[in-house]
């Protein structure tokens, strides 16, 4: 990898606020470094968030090496660039195009990692791609059989047992194997970044069951999935009652929590990093970090639209492409 990671920005739905934190987290980076990214997607949607937002940004086919000059990957829509605020299929095509095109260039290794602006769900399901969000989408588009959410900041981290099903789903998904193979997800990822992760495993049910009282998937399933990673040399520990594991590892007990569904993992870093966390996907033959915020059509257009969490994403990416995976 070089110093400077070749960094390819998806424009997400171009009728969100996508292009807008996508210019304006550029603008706010010193110029010289403009020069190692490439945004994927439509050069129009960009100069209309470049007037939305006043960035003074200029787009081309290449980068100049003064960063005045941003380079676009070009993407055919085969439409009108569609209405901005709004939901539609043709914004939700775009989409799946731009990250399909962003997966070319990291599969080929023309770029070193993926930042992916938000998508839209609807959209992209009204457009005939019906997938669950990116993790799904890119999870097909990389042939992985299966890849982990992680959630990113600076004193709270969590990966996911599963993310987008319902909460019947999820508990019918957190067998013993799916647990493990999250864990050496969450354990691999950090050795890669250098450090050996203090892991805790959060339990399902309340208490972790309190013994069977209120459950028993806590000691049937969870438990030997810790036992199993034990064996193999990982720091974890649990199950531990999620009332209690989020608020002791943002104190500094853990490195790593493994949440059991969406919400469990969502609502505490939303809570204590919810301009700075970052969605990161593991277990790809790819690296993709992405903004944790969603498409915010209620202000798309206005030029309000904060850029911070695009920054902490660009962050996350370079520091990844600067530790190299270890081969297969």
């Amino acid at each position: 990898m070089t110093k400077n990671a070749k960094v390819a920005v998806t424009l997400g739905d171009p009728a969100g606020v996508g292009p807008e934190v996508i210019v304006k987290a550029l603008a706010a980076m010193p110029a010289g470094e403009r020069k190692d990214f490439v945004i994927v997607g439509n050069t129009e949607a960009l100069v209309r968030a470049d007037r939305a937002t006043g960035t003074g940004l200029r787009f081309g086919s290449t980068a100049s090496e003064d960063g005045s000059t941003i380079a676009v990957d070009e993407v055919e829509l085969g439409a009108p660039l569609p209405e901005i605020g709004k939901v539609s299929p043709v914004a939700g095509d775009a989409s799946v195009k731009y990250i399909s095109r962003a997966v070319d260039l990291a599969m080929s290794g023309e770029a070193d990692v993926i930042v992916t602006a938000p998508i839209n769900k609807e959209a992209m399901n009204l457009a005939g791609h019906h997938f669950d969000g990116h993790t799904g989408l890119l999870a097909h588009l990389t042939g992985s059989k299966s890849s982990f959410m992680l959630l990113a900041s600076e004193r709270l981290n969590t990966i996911h047992v599963s993310t987008h099903v319902s909460l019947r789903g999820a508990i019918e998904r957190a067998k013993t194997e799916r647990v493990l193979a999250t864990i050496e997800a969450g354990h691999n990822h950090f050795m890669r970044l250098g450090m050996k992760p203090r892991i805790a495993v959060a339990g399902i049910n309340p208490h972790c069951g309190e013994n069977g009282l209120f459950g028993t998937e806590d000691a049937e399933f969870l438990a030997p999935a810790v036992e199993l990673a034990q064996a193999k040399g990982i720091d974890v520990v649990g199950p531990i009652s999620a009332d209690t594991v989020f608020a002791r590892a943002y104190n500094g007990a853990f490195d790593l929590v493994i949440a059991q569904y969406h919400d469990q993992g969502h609502i505490p870093i939303k809570l204590v990093a919810f301009e700075t966390a970052v969605n990161v996907s593991l277990g790809l033959p790819i690296d993709r970090v992405s903004v944790d915020h969603g498409t915010a059509f209620d202000i798309a257009g206005t030029g309000k639209a904060n850029h911070v969490n695009m920054l902490s994403a660009i962050a996350y990416a370079r520091l990844m492409a600067r530790s190299p995976r270890k081969a297969a």
